[in-house]
Protein backbone atom coordinates (compact mmCIF):
# COMPACT_ATOMS: atom_id res chain seq x y z
CA UNK A 1 0.00 0.00 0.00
CA UNK A 2 1.30 3.44 -0.92
CA UNK A 3 1.99 5.94 1.86
CA UNK A 4 -1.03 8.19 2.08
CA UNK A 5 0.99 11.01 4.11
CA UNK A 6 4.45 12.37 3.07
CA UNK A 7 7.01 15.07 4.20
CA UNK A 8 6.53 18.25 3.00
CA UNK A 9 8.33 20.21 -0.19
CA UNK A 10 9.71 22.61 2.75
CA UNK A 11 11.28 19.32 4.51
CA UNK A 12 12.30 17.88 1.62
CA UNK A 13 14.07 21.03 0.64
CA UNK A 14 16.09 21.10 3.88
CA UNK A 15 16.83 17.41 3.65
CA UNK A 16 18.40 18.45 -0.47
CA UNK A 17 20.12 21.08 1.60
CA UNK A 18 21.30 19.42 4.26
CA UNK A 19 20.05 21.78 6.63
CA UNK A 20 17.39 19.67 8.15
CA UNK A 21 18.55 18.12 11.99
CA UNK A 22 19.81 14.42 12.17
CA UNK A 23 17.06 13.20 13.82
CA UNK A 24 14.52 14.71 11.81
CA UNK A 25 16.61 13.54 8.71
CA UNK A 26 16.51 9.94 10.16
CA UNK A 27 13.01 9.98 9.74
CA UNK A 28 12.34 10.90 6.60
CA UNK A 29 14.85 8.97 4.98
CA UNK A 30 13.34 6.30 6.94
CA UNK A 31 10.00 7.24 4.62
CA UNK A 32 11.96 7.05 1.92
CA UNK A 33 13.45 3.60 2.10
CA UNK A 34 10.15 2.69 1.31
CA UNK A 35 8.33 5.59 -1.25
CA UNK A 36 9.21 6.47 -4.68
CA UNK A 37 7.40 9.49 -4.86
CA UNK A 38 9.67 11.48 -2.49
CA UNK A 39 12.95 9.90 -3.26
CA UNK A 40 12.01 11.23 -7.31
CA UNK A 41 10.75 14.51 -5.76
CA UNK A 42 14.49 14.57 -3.43
CA UNK A 43 16.61 13.85 -6.24
CA UNK A 44 14.81 16.80 -8.11
CA UNK A 45 14.91 19.38 -5.65
CA UNK A 46 19.10 18.25 -5.32
CA UNK A 47 19.28 18.86 -9.25
CA UNK A 48 17.45 22.53 -8.93
CA UNK A 49 19.90 22.77 -6.18
CA UNK A 50 23.14 21.71 -8.18
CA UNK A 51 21.58 23.76 -11.70
CA UNK A 52 21.30 27.14 -8.86
CA UNK A 53 25.24 26.56 -7.63
CA UNK A 54 26.72 26.45 -11.24
CA UNK A 55 25.14 29.30 -12.32
CA UNK A 56 27.03 31.43 -9.55
CA UNK A 57 29.60 33.46 -10.36
CA UNK A 58 33.13 31.74 -9.91
CA UNK A 59 34.97 32.82 -6.57
CA UNK A 60 38.74 33.07 -6.32
CA UNK A 61 40.33 30.55 -4.14
CA UNK A 62 42.80 30.83 -1.14
CA UNK A 63 45.88 29.67 -2.03
CA UNK A 64 46.12 27.07 0.38
CA UNK A 65 42.64 25.62 -0.25
CA UNK A 66 43.98 22.48 -1.44
CA UNK A 67 45.98 22.00 1.22
CA UNK A 68 43.22 23.05 3.52
CA UNK A 69 40.69 20.43 1.90
CA UNK A 70 43.23 18.00 2.20
CA UNK A 71 43.87 18.45 5.94
CA UNK A 72 40.17 18.28 6.84
CA UNK A 73 39.43 15.03 4.80
CA UNK A 74 42.45 13.35 6.77
CA UNK A 75 41.11 14.58 10.18
CA UNK A 76 37.64 13.27 9.45
CA UNK A 77 39.00 9.66 8.28
CA UNK A 78 40.78 9.59 11.44
CA UNK A 79 37.25 10.76 13.79
CA UNK A 80 35.08 8.15 11.80
CA UNK A 81 38.16 5.19 12.42
CA UNK A 82 38.06 5.97 16.54
CA UNK A 83 34.26 6.43 16.28
CA UNK A 84 34.23 3.19 14.54
CA UNK A 85 36.50 1.40 17.28
CA UNK A 86 34.18 2.93 20.16
CA UNK A 87 31.18 2.29 18.78
CA UNK A 88 28.64 -0.05 20.33
CA UNK A 89 27.24 -3.06 17.80
CA UNK A 90 24.03 -2.35 16.72
CA UNK A 91 21.21 -4.14 18.70
CA UNK A 92 17.40 -4.60 18.40
CA UNK A 93 14.87 -3.70 21.39
CA UNK A 94 14.22 -6.84 23.28
CA UNK A 95 10.86 -8.37 22.38
CA UNK A 96 10.91 -6.96 18.80
CA UNK A 97 12.09 -9.82 16.85
CA UNK A 98 8.62 -9.46 14.47
CA UNK A 99 9.67 -6.00 13.23
CA UNK A 100 10.58 -5.22 10.69
CA UNK A 101 13.02 -1.87 10.53
CA UNK A 102 13.52 0.22 7.28
CA UNK A 103 16.79 -0.25 5.84
CA UNK A 104 18.34 2.97 7.01
CA UNK A 105 17.86 1.99 10.13
CA UNK A 106 19.86 -0.86 10.02
CA UNK A 107 23.31 1.01 10.91
CA UNK A 108 21.93 2.16 14.16
CA UNK A 109 22.22 0.97 17.59
CA UNK A 110 18.52 0.86 19.16
CA UNK A 111 17.90 0.45 22.62
CA UNK A 112 15.91 -1.68 24.88
CA UNK A 113 12.10 -1.18 25.31
CA UNK A 114 11.55 1.16 28.39
CA UNK A 115 8.24 1.32 29.85
CA UNK A 116 6.38 5.02 29.72
CA UNK A 117 3.09 4.13 30.53
CA UNK A 118 0.49 1.55 30.98
CA UNK A 119 0.58 -0.11 27.14
CA UNK A 120 3.39 2.37 25.79
CA UNK A 121 6.84 1.58 25.36
CA UNK A 122 9.79 3.50 23.95
CA UNK A 123 13.61 2.41 22.75
CA UNK A 124 15.83 5.02 21.78
CA UNK A 125 17.74 5.51 18.62
CA UNK A 126 21.54 5.99 19.22
CA UNK A 127 22.99 8.62 16.40
CA UNK A 128 26.69 8.88 16.66
CA UNK A 129 26.72 11.95 13.90
CA UNK A 130 24.48 13.34 16.48
CA UNK A 131 24.61 12.03 20.47
CA UNK A 132 21.56 14.48 21.87
CA UNK A 133 19.26 13.92 18.86
CA UNK A 134 15.49 12.78 20.51
CA UNK A 135 15.22 9.98 17.68
CA UNK A 136 12.81 6.99 19.32
CA UNK A 137 10.79 3.42 18.93
CA UNK A 138 7.00 3.95 20.19
CA UNK A 139 5.40 0.73 20.74
CA UNK A 140 2.09 1.84 21.62
CA UNK A 141 -0.74 -1.22 22.03
CA UNK A 142 -4.12 -1.19 20.90
CA UNK A 143 -6.95 1.37 21.48
CA UNK A 144 -4.02 2.83 24.17
CA UNK A 145 -3.91 6.68 23.52
CA UNK A 146 -0.46 9.34 24.11
CA UNK A 147 -1.33 12.20 26.13
CA UNK A 148 -2.59 14.98 24.64
CA UNK A 149 0.07 16.95 23.85
CA UNK A 150 1.63 20.07 21.30
CA UNK A 151 5.45 20.53 20.64
CA UNK A 152 8.26 23.22 20.96
CA UNK A 153 9.64 22.59 17.70
CA UNK A 154 8.27 20.19 14.61
CA UNK A 155 7.48 16.37 15.80
CA UNK A 156 8.24 13.99 12.53
CA UNK A 157 6.37 10.38 13.05
CA UNK A 158 6.56 7.70 10.43
CA UNK A 159 4.44 4.82 11.34
CA UNK A 160 6.38 1.43 10.60
CA UNK A 161 3.40 -0.94 11.76
CA UNK A 162 -0.44 -0.99 13.11
CA UNK A 163 -2.05 2.01 12.48
CA UNK A 164 -3.61 5.29 14.98
CA UNK A 165 -5.86 8.02 14.26
CA UNK A 166 -6.27 11.53 15.63
CA UNK A 167 -8.17 14.69 14.88
CA UNK A 168 -6.34 15.08 11.41
CA UNK A 169 -7.01 11.97 9.95
CA UNK A 170 -5.50 8.41 10.24
CA UNK A 171 -2.11 7.03 9.41
CA UNK A 172 -1.37 3.67 8.24
CA UNK A 173 2.40 1.76 7.61
CA UNK A 174 4.51 3.96 5.30
CA UNK A 175 2.71 7.44 6.60
CA UNK A 176 4.64 10.57 7.46
CA UNK A 177 3.50 13.23 10.06
CA UNK A 178 4.60 16.53 10.84
CA UNK A 179 3.49 18.17 13.71
CA UNK A 180 5.10 22.04 14.02
CA UNK A 181 4.41 23.95 17.07
CA UNK A 182 1.04 24.99 16.51
CA UNK A 183 -0.73 21.82 16.60
CA UNK A 184 -1.59 20.14 19.99
CA UNK A 185 -2.91 16.35 19.83
CA UNK A 186 -3.89 13.26 20.53
CA UNK A 187 -3.01 10.07 19.03
CA UNK A 188 -4.99 7.33 19.54
CA UNK A 189 -4.28 3.30 17.82
CA UNK A 190 -6.44 1.64 16.19
CA UNK A 191 -8.18 -1.39 17.81
CA UNK A 192 -7.21 -3.76 15.77
CA UNK A 193 -3.49 -4.24 17.04
CA UNK A 194 -0.03 -2.41 18.31
CA UNK A 195 1.49 0.77 16.43
CA UNK A 196 5.28 0.95 15.84
CA UNK A 197 6.47 4.23 14.98
CA UNK A 198 9.67 6.10 14.63
CA UNK A 199 9.51 9.40 16.06
CA UNK A 200 12.05 12.76 16.23
CA UNK A 201 11.49 15.82 17.35
CA UNK A 202 13.25 19.51 16.37
CA UNK A 203 12.21 20.65 20.26
CA UNK A 204 10.48 18.51 23.16
CA UNK A 205 6.95 16.94 23.46
CA UNK A 206 4.65 19.57 25.95
CA UNK A 207 2.28 18.13 27.57
CA UNK A 208 -1.43 19.49 27.56
CA UNK A 209 -3.44 19.86 30.65
CA UNK A 210 -3.38 19.91 34.53
CA UNK A 211 -2.17 16.18 35.03
CA UNK A 212 0.37 16.77 32.04
CA UNK A 213 1.81 19.91 33.59
CA UNK A 214 2.34 17.93 36.38
CA UNK A 215 4.11 14.96 34.14
CA UNK A 216 5.86 17.51 32.69
CA UNK A 217 8.91 17.76 34.29
CA UNK A 218 9.42 13.36 34.03
CA UNK A 219 8.73 13.08 30.57
CA UNK A 220 11.60 13.85 27.66
CA UNK A 221 9.94 12.75 24.40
Amino acid sequence: MSAQHHPSDETLLRVAAGNLPAGPSVVVRAHMDGCAICRARLTTFEAVGGALLQQLPPVPLRADSLERALARVDSEVSSDANSNERRPRRSSPSNARDIVLPRSLQSYTIGPWRWLGPGIRRSRIALPESPDANVMLLRIGANRKLPEHGHTGTEFTLVIAGSYSDAAGRYLPGDLTEADASVEHQPVVDPDGECICLAATEGQMRLVGFFGRLMQPFIRL
